[in-house]
């Protein structure tokens, strides 16, 4: 499959889009004033310790203070004999860390919401083909190399180069890479953790040793490998840097990047833009004529299929096998595109042959097989739900590029205007009773107000009435809807 990255660099945002087939896969956005800090590593001072949860918080320097639990103050057992793993059972966080300490950490999950920044003390460097970790004098490798030959080959290789100063996890990528290139990449990472040595010893408390790649670079680097085609950039300092960085670390992508000089925007190229748009709605159209209705909430995300306009050709049941069919790989599809992680909950159209249950499962796994977030999935409950969970590192799309609404604060509806109306007349008669007043005006939104005047005078004449005094209405277009304000005269 075609797969392009195009890469949208301005002073204050990084926008990249990963596009496969000619279709918007992923989105990554980073914003210079928000930068996300996963990977960066602190020299952290220790500001609480909490036996009870067997954890401790720590400033790093941000608003919130950082999140570090008693069984992330452990060194690497990625590869340690299971006999062996005895010795890095969890102690009491009292007898690993005491408040005041300095204590070098890394980030492993950006703050989100209203929690800050989870912490590590297992430190880890990654480069191109591998993991660096201090402290540690094994070598691991992922188990996506599948070959035990080459498991064995790159082992040997990497095995020269631990000593003191710490062990290797031999990446994904690595499968196939030369003597040279593995050196290479042991000797940047050793030279890398000897900076942060150095500036551990001469910098205070509270500030970074570290700081992650830049965006564009940490997907070339995580994420994409040699079957990515092209890579577009439209700024040209971003272009040499992403050159100058493939250069020494992925040099089979280096002629795969090209300055974008089109007189439309990079993102206006298939559709990009307005794809991401289209990213932020809860209704999600399949080609079908059914639909998608993707509900994003603190704890999970819920996504519900309907058949909508799709009535099939054949029967009912073939039409709703086929529609859950076309679901599993647009939901696999928005998963990636709008970054969704956590508890995912699926309830398909209801089927009741459990052969066409058992591939709409598959289908999922299938068209999940892309992506490069862990995902789990559990298969149907006893209420017929998909139960799934895909690992969430860092913000949703949606939680990026939005903020909550000033209207309805969060809650994604409003009161009516006649619910509005009916709490400024019960305003007025509480208001009436508690002081003495002459007349009451009543500031309201330009819909509440034309109400009050309109379909609901009726009831502002029978309060009048009741209460004795007049009540005048004045409209402030700058009012929200459930925005109200009544003054006494």
């Amino acid at each position: 499959m075609n797969t392009e990255l195009l890469i949208n660099v301005t002073p204050t945002e990084t926008r990249v889009a990963m596009i496969e087939g000619g279709n918007l896969q992923e989105v990554h956005i980073e914003r210079e004033a928000k930068r996300g800090i996963v990977g960066n590593i602190y020299k952290g001072k220790v500001s609480r310790v909490l036996p009870g949860m067997q954890a401790a918080f720590v400033d790093i320097g941000l608003d919130k203070a950082a999140f570090l639990h008693a069984s992330d103050i452990v060194p690497h057992t990625e590869c340690v004999a299971e006999n062996e793993k005895q010795q890095f059972q969890v102690r009491d966080i009292s007898e690993l860390v005491r408040q005041g300490q300095d204590i070098v950490v890394q980030v492993v999950k950006d703050p989100l919401g209203t929690k800050g920044a989870r912490l590590t003390t297992d430190i880890t460097l990654p480069s191109r083909y591998l993991v660096f970790m201090p402290g540690a004098s094994h070598v691991g490798v992922s188990q996506r190399i599948e070959s035990e030959k080459e498991r064995d080959r790159l082992k040997k290789i990497v095995g020269d180069y631990c000593d003191d100063l710490g062990g290797f996890i031999i990446r994904t990528a690595a499968e196939g890479a030369s003597d040279e290139e593995m050196a290479h990449d042991a000797a940047f990472l050793k030279r890398l953790w000897n900076k942060v040595i150095e500036r551990r010893s001469k910098r205070p408390s509270k500030s970074m040793l570290y700081g992650e790649l830049g965006l564009a670079q940490r997907i070339l680097r995580d994420f994409v490998g040699t079957e990515l085609n092209i890579i577009r950039i439209d700024s040209r300092t971003g272009m040499e840097a992403l050159r100058e960085f493939t250069e020494e670390f992925v040099p089979e992508l280096s002629d795969r990047i090209e300055l974008y000089t089109g007189e439309q925007p990079i993102f206006d190229m298939y559709d990009t833009e307005n794809e991401i748009q289209r990213s932020l709605d809860r209704k999600v159209e399949l080609k079908s004529g059914g639909y998608l209705i993707i509900d994003q909430t603190e704890a999970m995300t819920t996504i519900d299929i309907n058949t909508g306009a799709f009535v099939g050709r054949r029967n009912l049941e073939e039409t709703i096998f086929n529609t859950n069919i076309e679901a599993t790989r647009a939901i696999a599809r928005q998963l990636r595109l709008r970054n969704l992680g956590g508890i995912i909950i699926i309830d398909f159209i209801d089927m009741s042959a459990d052969e066409h249950r058992q591939r709409v499962i598959q289908s999922l796994e299938l068209a999940l097989a892309r992506d490069r977030v862990k995902t789990n999935i559990n298969g149907f409950t006893q209420l017929g739900l998909v139960e799934m969970t895909r690992k969430r590192t860092r913000e949703s799309i949606e939680h990026v590029l939005c903020g909550q609404c000033p209207s309805c604060e969060g809650r994604g509806t409003v009161k009516t205007i006649e619910t509005v109306c009916y709490e400024i007349l019960r305003e007025i008669t509480r208001v009436n009773r508690a002081y003495d007043a002459d007349k009451f005006v009543v500031y309201a939104s330009p819909a509440v107000g034309e109400a009050l005047e309109g379909e609901e005078s009726h009831a502002v004449a029978e309060l009048e009435v009741f209460i004795g005094k007049q009540v005048k209405v004045h409209v402030e277009p700058l009012y929200t809807q459930e925005q109200f304000d009544v003054v006494m005269m």
